[in-house]
């Protein structure tokens, strides 16, 4: 299954790119808080960010690659990633949807980037 996942590839090809995951962990796009809605290129950043499933942590760079995993296994993972960092376990399943939406769009091995709801491929 195509899914994204947090890369370091690419990183700094912006100056304000950032890479706090781990490689290869699943990641969810967050919606953006208010101080970054005002100011995109903010120190915050969230806009611009993936959010790591399993260390909670972010980063500018997803990769879209084809793992082993089913769409049930996908949901009870991020649902026990949204427990743990303190969110709606509910949103488990949209959160996923989300994920596999954006991934098909692209090719396995693209890295993408994001502002806001667009994603776009990134240049090297």
């Amino acid at each position: 299954m195509k899914i994204l996942v947090a890369t370091a590839l690419t990183q700094g090809a912006r100056s304000n790119d950032y890479c706090y995951c781990v490689s290869g962990e699943p990641v969810w796009v967050q919606d953006p808080c208010d101080r970054d809605r005002r100011d995109p290129n903010d120190e915050c950043g969230c806009s611009r960010g993936f959010a790591g499933a399993a260390s909670h942590r972010a980063t500018t760079t997803a990769q879209v690659a084809d793992l082993p995993l089913t769409r049930a296994e996908l949901i009870d993972a991020m649902r026990m990633s949204l427990d743990d960092g303190g969110w709606p376990v509910e949103w488990a399943e949209d959160v996923v949807d989300d994920n596999l939406i954006i991934a098909s769009v692209f090719s396995v091995g693209t890295v993408i980037e994001r502002s806001f709801d667009q994603f776009r491929p990134r240049a090297a």
